[in-house]
């Protein structure tokens, strides 16, 4: 089978990296856009685009009969899901495939199995992963869970079955305030999810976050693509990832690889996954869950194995077997993302929404901007605020993050609030650059006051360059005029 015009289900600078791997192989290309999404660069760099709605994600992205209509109607014979909205729903997979359209993802049986947290739970200890201490049944019961709680010990961690991104998931210390944290659980978990069930299992204290890259074909092929540190978070959720982990000796990369392959091959698993753990101090490591769909740090696995994971996507869809083995792959040098988010990091990471009135891409060797705005755009309310991801690559890790580091210094934005002066702050922290971080480092080493320093002398220097230039130009422009002033000033705000 051979793929002719895929859609992409999705928005931004995703749906943006799935065209170019597309066109790449001669494959027409999609797009949708919902009415706040007209002018973004997705729907113009698409051979083809076609409205799906209102603003609201509710009316539009998450629409699962206005997706299938729009294959239809422009003729798309797959669809490419990217990640968020519909790239883990069971549901739409099967409706896309009954309507014989190719869902380029995995089987709805294994985005079910892995869709819930207890469930892949008890579907992969048949494969003898290592599972963190704890309950593999759902609860709604406060004292049969407060005498599990007893039992594994404190201090637990309470989660919503059918949840994620931090939403009912509380960490308790003391036993006498297991019931009151589990009752607050459980409600948010019901406005969440629909769903109030959760579980109990031994929260493991200042964890790292590692998550493994996998490939599986269908025909049985599973291979692993090595890990991504990701424990650079806030509010449970990733800002800064990197390829390889720094601390990970070459044992450990084989064992926690070979258990995210045994994770898949319990769900007949196909297409891009990933399957997280979590490390303790000794780096004894414990499955978390599995993402049934490209990840959003892709990336950095992409630069350190050659592999072009969207292009592999297709071709598993395809029913092509993979063209590599797990003895061909290598990691070949350090790459480094931070995820730009239209957030202030002074102010609880709360999103800020605006123009983006100034917008100039870093450039330069070792240097990746996957992004979907262009200067001039507005920032929605309505989607996740992330503008950009901004990648780099080097021969080693230092080599990586000096890139990262100038390039955050090139990055201008101005018009919102970004994460850049926070990820700056992240790449200059004696942890982070020693590698024993974890996800306890905002909590731990973040305050808004770290970034309400004095400018250094470099940024001093700077900062006295452009001016001199500004200057100067306007002496030229007004010898030019015959002596009358005039001025084109524009802000140059880094961040």
């Amino acid at each position: 089978m051979s793929i002719k015009k895929i859609l992409v289900a999705n928005r931004g600078e995703i749906a943006i990296r799935v065209m170019r791997s597309a066109k790449e192989m001669g494959i027409a290309t999609v797009a949708v856009y919902s009415d706040a999404d007209k002018l973004l660069p997705h729907t113009s760099y698409a051979d083809e685009a076609i409205n799906i709605g209102p603003a609201p994600a509710s009316e539009s992205y998450l629409v699962q009969e206005k997706i299938i209509a729009a294959c239809k109607t422009t003729g798309a014979d797959a669809i490419h899901p990217g990640y968020g909205f519909l790239s883990e729903n069971a549901d739409f997979a099967k409706k896309a495939e009954k309507a014989g359209i190719t869902f380029i993802g995995p089987s709805p049986r294994a985005i079910s199995l892995m869709g819930d947290k207890l469930t892949s739970k008890q579907t992969v200890k048949k494969f003898d992963v290592p599972l963190v201490p704890g309950m593999d049944e759902p609860i709604n019961d406060v004292e049969k869970a407060k005498v599990v709680a007893n039992e594994i010990g404190y201090p637990v961690m309470i989660k919503a079955s059918a949840g994620g991104g931090g939403k009912g998931m509380r960490i308790v210390n003391d036993p006498n305030d297991f019931e009151e944290q589990m009752e607050r659980a459980m409600s948010e978990a019901k406005n969440s999810f629909g769903n109030d069930e959760v579980f109990v299992e031994k929260f493991i204290n200042s964890p790292k976050h590692i998550e493994v890259q996998v490939l599986g074909d269908k025909h049985g092929n599973v291979i692993h693509l090595f890990e991504r540190e990701c424990s650079i978070q806030r509010r449970h959720q990733k800002v800064v990832e990197e390829a390889p982990s720094a601390l990970l000796s070459h044992t450990k990369r084989m064992q926690i690889g070979e258990a995210a392959v045994n994770v898949a091959k319990s769900c007949d698993y196909y297409g891009a996954g990933t399957v997280e753990f979590i490390a303790d101090e000794n780096f004894d490591f414990y499955f978390l869950e599995m993402n049934t769909r490209l990840q959003v740090e892709h990336p950095v696995t992409e630069l350190i194995t050659g592999v072009d994971l969207v292009k592999e996507q297709i071709k598993i869809a395809e029913n092509q077997p993979l063209s590599f083995k797990q003895e061909d792959l290598s990691v070949h040098g350090h790459s480094m993302e931070v995820r730009v988010y239209a957030e202030d990091p002074a102010n609880g990471f709360l999103p800020d929404t605006g123009t983006l009135h100034n917008y100039v891409r870093p450039q330069g060797a070792g240097v990746r901007v996957d992004d979907g705005y262009e200067e001039g755009l507005e920032v929605s309310i309505y989607y996740d605020p992330m503008i950009a991801k901004l990648i780099t690559y080097g021969k080693d890790r230092n080599e990586a993050i000096e890139r990262m580091k100038r390039a955050i210094h090139e990055y201008q934005i101005s018009g919102v609030k970004t994460t850049l002066p926070f990820c700056d702050f992240v790449l200059r922290h004696e942890e982070f650059l020693d590698g024993t971080f974890t996800t306890k480092f905002v909590e731990t080493h973040f305050t808004p006051e770290v970034l309400a320093q004095d400018i250094s002398k470099e940024e001093a220097e700077a900062a006295a360059a452009i001016a001199l230039e500004v200057m100067s130009s306007q002496k030229m422009q007004v010898a030019s005029n015959g002596g009358k002033k005039s001025s084109n000033w524009k802000s140059r705000v880094r961040f």
